[in-house]
């Protein structure tokens, strides 16, 4: 249980990567490889819809005007703009340890982690259940609605994670902005007008915030994932094999990516 694979990729778009971390899933479900930490990078900007969201949010005149691309994914939440930005997958065989207990319960496990890895940043983040935060946030950008053990600085989310449970495995995946304005998922986003555009683009600025916000200094994406990779090992005692995917989960994402995330059915599956 504390020997773990390391996968670093580079940038792909958000169709390939949704079904990466989907195919190390059903790998790690049927322990066919171990416990699963990637980092991995988008290109080009891309707007990920959590899996329950409704697509008639999406402002495909924005998208285009703007070369972004759009997936679903397969965990809940609400919508992600995927740029300038780490993300992380953790991928675990039901009955690890940090699989037990609820939904919940995982989060807070694995946010510990997360804490670590940012004080080596510099940070005094926070990571609180749900019931403690700031009631009223709702809208359709993940980073105005808190959820629990959620990792905030000075009050403003920083680091948005979304999980999913099968009966043989767990996924949580989540996103750490390094630079650039928070607010331009907005533009993605369908509004009534702009003056609602603009407002909710204040809204997003006033509760959360990207790692140079929090610094005031540019991080790097390597100097990012150094910091949560030391995070992972030091706060579970793990050890890390630098491995890439195996052939059987570049073959099941090949699969997924022409059946599944590369789908319109799939991707506008909800109006």
């Amino acid at each position: 249980m504390r020997q773990w694979r390391l996968i670093i990729h580079s940038p792909m778009n958000g169709t390939a990567n949704m079904a990466v971390d989907a195919a190390i899933l059903d790998a790690v479900s049927q322990e066919k490889v171990a416990p699963t930490l990637r980092f991995y990078a988008w290109e080009p900007l891309c707007l990920s819809l959590g899996y329950g969201q409704r697509y008639r949010e999406v402002d495909e005149n924005g998208l285009q005007k703007n070369g972004w691309h759009v997936v679903r994914r397969s965990t809940g939440g609400q919508a992600i703009l995927h740029g300038d930005e780490l993300t992380y997958s953790v991928t675990l065989p039901m009955g690890h340890p940090l699989t037990q207990g609820d939904i919940t319960e995982s989060y807070r496990k694995i946010s510990l982690a997360l804490l670590r890895a940012l004080t080596y940043l510099g940070l005094s983040p926070r990571a609180d259940r749900q019931d403690d935060l700031p009631k009223g946030a709702k809208g359709a950008v993940c980073f105005e609605v808190p959820s629990h053990y959620e990792v905030t600085v000075n009050g403003k989310k920083l680091l948005g994670s979304a999980q999913m449970r099968r009966k043989s495995g767990l996924l949580q995946h989540g996103t750490l902005p390094l630079v650039g304005d928070i607010a331009r998922i907005c533009d993605a986003l369908k509004y009534e007008h702009e003056e609602k555009r603009e407002s909710a683009k204040e809204q997003v600025r006033q509760r959360a915030l990207t790692l140079y916000d929090a610094l005031g200094e540019v991080v790097t994406w390597e100097q990012a994932a150094e910091a949560i990779t030391r995070g992972f090992m030091e706060q579970f005692e793990l050890d890390f094999s630098h491995e890439d995917l195996t052939t059987e989960e570049i073959e099941e994402a090949e699969r997924l990516i022409e059946e599944v995330y590369g789908a319109e059915s799939w991707t506008q599956k909800r109006k």
